[in-house]
């Protein structure tokens, strides 16, 4: 179990520290280069006034654990608390440190051809087991397998991405909750306006053959000379481990996936790094 006080003391004393990655939309997650947290990866949400919205947070994001590890999805140690800092509570996920050398994003771009097919079957993988072991389940379960949110470790793909919870939460309140913890102030006072495709933008988390369209969409943006070898796995990978679902899968990779431009747009808003979208 965390020791709060380090914890708290552990975050004043690096929130300076170069973040691990610039591509979050809700906060910038930093390893201390020190200290008794340096083999962990600290992620500091913020926080808000309503504590009946932050316990069902933490509950829901326990919950949310709980089936990621029921569904056999690899996950490294992770742990969620409220922290009490400046004044109020503050969600906090501390998380084994992956290497950095496994994150499957930077693999997947200077990596070979067959071994970034490696890299997406054992993704693929994940989310098939994912849907496959969560369908029929009596509350609304989401999984947001981007190639952002893996790592490769001896060949096997490890998922990291535990926030926002996607359980419980009806898609009206997921849509809230995406602006409410924004890191982005701009996008927390501008989003409202545009609630509805803030909200839209989790769709494809709940959908079990968007989210491996998604991988593949992904993929073909970081490899675009690789596209049509993607697209043909993603399309036998449907066929072979998500049947049921392999004839939507199929239709929405006949072509190169593209993303929604109002996300493309919300991206270049809150300027977060990625790629350019084909």
């Amino acid at each position: 179990m965390t020791e709060l006080a380090a914890l708290a003391d552990t975050i004043r004393r690096n929130r300076a520290t170069q973040p691990v990655s610039r591509l979050g939309y809700f906060c910038a997650p930093f390893r201390p280069p020190e200290g008794p947290f340096s083999d962990r990866v600290i992620k500091v949400y913020r926080s808000l006034p309503d504590a009946a919205a932050l316990e069902r947070l933490a509950r829901c994001h326990g919950d949310y654990v709980a089936a990621l590890q029921a569904a056999e999805v690899p996950l490294p140690a992770t742990e969620f608390q409220l922290l009490e800092m400046d004044g109020g509570r503050v969600p906090v996920i501390v998380q084994e440190a992956l290497p950095e050398a496994s994150l499957m994003r930077p693999r997947m771009q200077r990596a070979p051809a067959e071994e970034t097919l490696e890299m997406m079957e054992a993704a693929g993988q994940v989310i098939a087991r994912f849907w496959n072991a969560t369908q029929g389940s009596e509350t609304r379960i989401g999984f947001h397998p981007s190639i952002r949110n893996f790592a490769i470790v001896e060949g096997r793909a490890v998922f990291f991405d535990t926030f926002p919870p996607l359980i419980h939460y009806s898609r009206d309140e997921m849509g809230r909750l995406l602006l409410q913890f924004s890191d982005s102030r701009l996008m927390r006072v501008v989003g409202p306006l545009m609630q509805r495709r803030v909200t839209g933008i989790q769709d494809e988390w709940y959908s079990p053959p968007e989210t491996l369209v998604g991988l593949v969409g992904s993929a073909c943006r970081l490899r675009p000379e690789l596209a049509e070898r993607y697209l043909a796995w993603g399309r036998e990978f449907a066929g072979r481990e998500m049947p049921r679902w392999a004839e939507e899968a199929t239709e929405g990779m006949r072509h190169a996936p593209r993303l929604p431009g109002y996300w493309t747009g919300f991206r270049k808003l809150l300027g977060l790094q990625g790629e350019p979208n084909l």
